[in-house]
Parts: C-alpha cells; sequence; structure tokens
C-alpha cells in the first residue's frame, strides 16, 4: 500500500461536511449530545479527584457509551455511503455495534487490567515504589498507545466490513501498516488541539453565564448552558473526527475518493 495522505483524507472530510452537513446534525444531536446531557444531569457531583459514588447513573453511562459508539459507527456510514440516510445509517450503528465493542475489548482490556494490577502495586507500597512496577507500569502504556494508533481504524471496519471482531482487529492492523507515526501524529495533534478549544469554550462560556447568575455549578441553570455549549463542541469536534477516520479508512482500503474532484499534496 501507498504512504498515506492526511492532507487528501482532509480535503475529502471537508467536501464531505460542507455538501451533506445536514446529515450529520441529527446524528450528532441525538447521539453524543443528548446522552451526554443525560449523563451529565445523572451523574452524582463528586469530591475533586475521585470518582462519583456507585448508583444508578452508572447504568445511564452505560447506555449513554453505547448510544454514543452506534452514533459513532453511524457518521462513518453517512460518510462512506453518500446515499444512505440518516435512519439507515443508525440502523446500521446498531447492528455492527456488537462486534466493534468486541474488538476493541480484546485489546483494550488486557492492557487495562495490567496498568491497574501494576498501579495497584505502587500505591500499596507509596514509601518504597517498586522499581519493576515502575517500569513495568511505563512498558504498559507505551505498548497501550502503540496498540491504540494501530486499532484507530476498528471503527471504519467495522462499520465497512461485515466481519466479526478478530477479523475487524486484524484488517486495522493491516491498514495502519508503515503509517504508525503519521496516525499518531494526527492522534497527537487533534487531540491536543480539541482539549485546547473545549478548555477555551468551556471557560468563555462559564464567563458569559456570570454575567447574568452567580451559579454555573453543575445541578444550576448556568451549569446546563455551559454544559450544553461544551456538549455541542465536542459533538462538532467528533463529527470531524470521524468523518476523517472514514475517509482514511476508504483511501487505505482502495475505496475511492469522495465524488468531489480533491487534490493530493502527498502530506
Amino acid at each position: 500500500m501507498s504512504k498515506l495522505s492526511l492532507s487528501q483524507a482532509w480535503v475529502e472530510t471537508k467536501a464531505i461536511l460542507a455538501r451533506d452537513g445536514r446529515l450529520f446534525l441529527p446524528v450528532a444531536l441525538a447521539m453524543f449530545v443528548l446522552p451526554g446531557l443525560v449523563l451529565g444531569v445523572s451523574a452524582p457531583v463528586a469530591a475533586p479527584g475521585k470518582l462519583p459514588p456507585a448508583g444508578p447513573w452508572i447504568a445511564i453511562a452505560l447506555v449513554a457509551v453505547l448510544v454514543s459508539l452506534i452514533g459513532q459507527l453511524a457518521v462513518m456510514r453517512l460518510a462512506m455511503e453518500p446515499h444512505a440516510s440518516v435512519g439507515e445509517a443508525i440502523a446500521h450503528g446498531a447492528r455492527r455495534l456488537l462486534s466493534y465493542v468486541a474488538a476493541w475489548l480484546l485489546w483494550l482490556l488486557p492492557i487495562i487490567v495490567a496498568a491497574t494490577a501494576l498501579y495497584d502495586v505502587l500505591l500499596t507500597h507509596q514509601d518504597k515504589p517498586s522499581v519493576a512496577a515502575s517500569l513495568g507500569l511505563i512498558l504498559v502504556t507505551a505498548i497501550g498507545v502503540y496498540l491504540a494508533v494501530r486499532m484507530m481504524l476498528t471503527s471504519a471496519v467495522a462499520t465497512a466490513e461485515r466481519v466479526g471482531p478478530f477479523a475487524i482487529l486484524q484488517r486495522s492492523w493491516e491498514l495502519s501498516r508503515g503509517n504508525w507515526w503519521r496516525l499518531f501524529a494526527f492522534m497527537l495533534l487533534f487531540g491536543v488541539g480539541a482539549l485546547a478549544l473545549l478548555l477555551a469554550v468551556d471557560s468563555i462560556a462559564t464567563l458569559a453565564v456570570r454575567l447574568f447568575t452567580d451559579d454555573a455549578g453543575p445541578r444550576s441553570l448556568g451549569g446546563l448552558l455551559v454544559s450544553i455549549i461544551s456538549q455541542l463542541v465536542t459533538a462538532i469536534l467528533s463529527v470531524v473526527f470521524f468523518v476523517m477516520m472514514a475517509r482514511i479508512y476508504v483511501q487505505r482500503s482502495g475505496g475511492g475518493a469522495v465524488q468531489a474532484s480533491v487534490p493530493n499534496s502527498g502530506t
């Protein structure tokens, strides 16, 4: 396979969003914004640095995550199939959800278990941290980052190909071969940029809300307005990212380019 062209994928992404943005809007609102707001309202307020206590909100969180994953697959379906309807894309995402989740758990769960075990060892011996546990945690983290990049296209594969979890992992590994650094650079730059934008929007929204009310806490009207704005920005960024992943998959799998004529700078 030829080298991945991120610039071509980005140009195709912009063309698709400009042409079919009206299709992505209802998916983003229903599958990203609404679950995020419901979870934000239902989850109890936790002390800084601590997780909320266990409760019914965990079931709500699980449903919210599953709905968001279906939305992710639906966005990619729309980015790959220009004639697909919103309803068909969501139904397709629901049908492919199980295989997609299973594929992620196959590689991610062992990483989480190993990292958690090593971290518990370090917490147990805080006065004299284990060198072996520390090095092991660093190694597991490095392996996790490497695998996360190699598995970046699992959602696109799960959307486009009717295969099982193991085949999804194998296909993602194949498509990312020889382009790890390019995919890592994209993931890093997009993540840093998205985080900076979200922090800026959250700060500006909080300041704007406090011009009208002193209470911008998580259970106040002001806090709800800030949360809505943050969720909208997060949804927009998510759609852009998933469409980009879909176009990278199309390029790597030899599935052709978006209908609009786009240049290829070779980056």
